[in-house]
């Protein structure tokens, strides 16, 4: 969501969380991963905001597709779990 707000509030804001709990987990990844995931950018007239690194497009970006290869190895196992036979 900082990737496509521009900032760690927009980015709380779209998902239910307060601007101190993005903060707090942006602060946690970056120092959980030892480099910036987020970067902040400085002011100018539209103001400051935040901005994925380079490193941050990458995590999202594997993440994403660990995400989906767990949801599709879950998928049978989930099926069978379903089933009322």
């Amino acid at each position: 969501m900082i990737a496509e707000h521009g900032s760690i509030s927009g980015a709380g804001r779209s998902l239910g969380m307060s601007y101190r709990r993005a903060w707090l987990l942006v602060e946690a990844m970056n120092n959980g991963f030892g480099r910036p995931v987020v970067e902040a950018q400085i002011g100018g007239r539209a103001g400051g905001g935040a901005r994925l690194s380079v490193f941050g497009t990458e995590v999202v970006a594997q993440y994403r597709a660990l995400e989906a290869a767990a949801a599709l190895a879950a998928a049978p196992f989930l099926a069978r779990l379903g089933r009322t036979d």
